[in-house]
């Protein structure tokens, strides 16, 4: 009788890989079904931008740096030098030739301004010229600093301006003050031209995003009520605060004249009439 004799099957390399790649199949499937469902709850739960403790924390981020302190008003001023008007209330911009500000210490920036004479560019100082803000943005500046400054900044690129003393700033600074006069006289008057740049500085912040429910400049639907309330009101309410917004936008050494003339800015471009 014939012995049987049993085949033993063998496995080929083809069915090892095969096996190995469905073993590890479903967990990988596991893995992608897990991802898929913690990005569903991640969409579903976007942070709450509208709550009013939400507004609060933007405030809170965009507030200025700047701070009120206490002085005593009786005391005398003590005027700061060109080189320290610059250290405080220039450099900023003038440093780096942010928004187009002519760098300090070049000839090639300051020669088209310095050929405008030195009268002209204590003007724009004084009332804001393009992007500049009123007094660089410190309204505590007097005329005389403001000319220090000036004289400063332009003898750095190439100017031979005589910086002027406290009794011969105010003759130096005579052309750009009398210009500044009826402004200052007719505050309640704005100047929307002059505000538009005053709102870049000071105002865009909020307005022109529309943080915080602050209404947005040039809408129209947004300002409606706002401007049924007339000028005025829209005038104190900036120079006050209300809501939200801060007294002055919160800087609280920014002009009445310039705080006038960049709510005029705001009200003309959502459709009010002066």
């Amino acid at each position: 009788m014939a012995d049987s004799h049993v085949k033993m099957a063998q496995t080929t390399p083809q069915e090892v890989i095969v096996a190995v790649v469905a073993g590890l199949l479903a967990p990988l499937l596991a893995i992608v079904l897990i991802v898929q469902l913690v990005l569903g709850f991640q969409k579903e739960h976007k942070p709450d931008t509208s709550g009013e403790a939400a507004q609060q924390a933007t405030l809170s981020r965009i507030k200025p740096f700047a701070q009120l302190a206490a002085l005593d008003a009786s005391a005398p001023k003590v005027e700061k030098s060109g080189q320290e008007v610059y250290d405080t209330a220039c450099t900023a911009c003038h440093a780096a030739g942010a928004l187009g500000a002519p760098k300090f210490d070049n000839k090639g920036d300051w020669g088209p301004r310095i050929g405008k004479g030195y009268d002209t560019l204590i003007k724009h100082a004084i009332e804001g010229f393009n992007q500049m803000p009123a007094r660089g943005g410190n309204g505590d500046l007097s005329d005389v600093e403001v000319a220090r400054a000036v004289a400063y900044m332009a003898n750095s690129g190439g100017a031979s301006f005589k910086a002027p003393e406290a009794e011969a700033a105010t003759a130096a600074a005579t052309p750009a003050a009398a210009d500044a006069a009826p402004a200052a006289a007719s505050s309640s008057k704005p100047d929307p031209a002059k505000g538009k740049a005053v709102f870049a500085s000071n105002c865009a912040v909020c307005h022109a995003t529309g943080v915080a429910g602050a209404p947005k400049v040039g809408d129209k639907a947004a300002w409606s009520a706002r401007i049924s309330q007339g000028f005025e009101t829209l005038h104190n309410n900036a120079l006050n605060g209300i809501r939200g917004m801060p007294a002055k936008g919160g800087n609280p050494s920014l002009p009445d004249a310039d705080l006038v003339n960049a709510v005029g800015y705001l009200f003309t471009e959502a459709g009010g009439k002066l």
